[in-house]
């Protein structure tokens, strides 16, 4: 009986540390490309499924209940001689504390996607050496989503995931491929390089305040989680202050604006009139969205 329930408690360690740190879902699309033979996209969608999920990208032990649920979405626009060029949409979520909801993290599309691949050829991730686009790309993706989860959860909690995602930008620019060229407008090395800069400290703050202190407490207290969020677009318009049209401040709206809608449209009542005007100065493209609060 002893031998047994030792058997038992060492299944049950082994699930906790085998579990990895995300729950993705990489969809491979190639309606796009005049190919007959689609037995190639299909090995690349599995491998990439396989490579995204069953890798190990931290030191931490993930419980199966705590991976960050994520899609990359593929569109593969031409290809020719093993050579792929599309683009990628990457989106991440987290739960919100007590309900079952889901929040968006993160909704973000790369058109500059173009890598080599050889059917059944080893996807291998080492962050100390450059392997391919196509590993370089997923494995820089990872990380963002990996970080910006962290920050909804911490302060500042995703900056060595960031720090890693930038090793991965400094190692790829010597390739020459598409998109990671700092002189490029909303590159890669843009959108890490941001996340790491003093200069927009605002917006992982704000990540913090919005989730944990915001959205986290709403089920509790929705007066107060509104209040918090109301006051966590200040920060925003601080940072727009400094730096007109920062690209990080697209990046959250593009994944927040529906949600900040939908807060705002129902519940308990909160002074709106001076949020709806804060959000227009701050993110002018969603000014439809905005105008659909009610109060």
């Amino acid at each position: 009986m002893r031998n047994l329930l030792l058997v038992f408690m060492f299944l049950a360690c082994c699930k906790v540390i085998l579990a990895q740190e995300l729950n993705c879902t990489v969809t491979l699309n190639s309606d796009q490309v005049s190919q007959t033979n689609q037995q190639i996209f299909r090995t690349l969608e599995r491998s990439l499924n396989d490579f995204v999920n069953k890798n190990k990208w931290t030191n931490r032990v993930y419980k199966k209940n705590e991976r960050v649920n994520a899609q990359m979405f593929i569109t593969i626009t031409e290809y020719e001689s093993n050579r792929f060029k599309g683009n990628i949409q990457i989106q991440s979520s987290r739960p919100v504390f007590n309900t079952s909801y889901e929040t968006p993290i993160f909704n973000y599309k790369d058109n500059q996607f173009n890598f080599e691949y050889i059917e059944f050829q080893p996807l291998v991730f080492n962050e100390n050496v450059y392997e391919s686009n196509l590993v370089s790309v997923i494995s820089y993706y990872v990380y963002i989503i990996l970080g910006l989860d962290a920050d909804t959860f911490a302060l500042e909690g995703g900056s060595e995931y960031f720090r890693t995602a930038q090793k991965i930008v400094i190692q790829a620019q010597g390739s020459n491929s598409a998109g990671w060229s700092q002189s490029t407008d909303r590159s890669r090395f843009e959108l890490v390089d941001n996340l790491l800069s003093n200069t927009y400290r605002e917006y992982r703050v704000a990540m913090y305040n919005y989730h944990r202190k915001g959205i986290d407490i709403l089920g509790d207290n929705n007066s107060t989680g509104k209040q918090v969020i109301s006051g966590t677009m200040r920060l925003f318009e601080t940072m727009i202050n400094r730096r007109p049209n920062a690209f990080l401040i697209q990046t959250f709206f593009d994944a927040k604006s529906e949600e900040i809608q939908n807060i705002f449209s129902d519940g308990p009542k909160v002074d709106v009139v001076k949020l709806k005007e804060t959000l227009n100065r701050i993110a002018p493209l969603y000014s439809s969205t905005w105008n659909e609060i009610k109060y």
